[in-house]
C-alpha cells in the first residue's frame, strides 16, 4: 500500500513546476488587465490629469469673472464701457454715430491649371 502513495506523491511532485508557472501567468494577466491592474491604472491617472487641466482652466476663468465683478462693483469706467457698447447709451449731450461694419473682401476664384 506505501508504493502507490509514493507514486501519487511524486506525480503531483513532477508537476509542481508546471503548476506554478500556470499560476504565476495567472497573476501577471490579472497585474496587466484585471479591475484594478497597470491598463486600469495608467486610464486612471489620464482622466485625473485631464480633469485636473479642466478643473486648472475653471479656476481661472472664475478668477477672471471675480475681477470683472469687482471692477463692475468699483470702477466707474468699465460700468461706462459697458454702458456703451453693450447698451448704446450715451452722455447727456453726446451722440452716437454707428458705422456699418465693413464687408469681406472677395478673394478671386483660383484659376484651373
Amino acid at each position: 500500500m506505501s508504493e502507490p502513495r509514493k507514486k501519487s506523491k511524486k506525480s503531483l511532485l513532477h508537476y509542481a513546476p508546471y503548476l506554478m508557472g500556470v499560476f504565476v501567468a495567472v497573476l501577471l494577466v490579472h497585474d496587466i488587465f484585471g479591475t484594478h491592474g497597470y491598463l486600469a491604472m495608467r486610464q486612471k491617472r489620464q482622466e485625473i490629469q485631464k480633469i485636473s487641466q479642466e478643473l486648472e482652466k475653471l479656476n481661472k476663468e472664475n478668477l477672471e469673472l471675480q475681477q470683472d465683478m469687482q471692477d463692475l462693483k468699483s470702477d466707474p469706467e468699465t460700468i461706462r464701457k459697458i454702458a456703451r457698447e453693450e447698451y448704446g447709451l450715451a452722455r447727456p449731450n453726446e451722440k452716437i454715430i454707428k458705422m456699418p461694419a465693413p464687408k469681406p473682401a472677395v478673394a478671386p476664384p483660383a484659376a484651373k491649371p
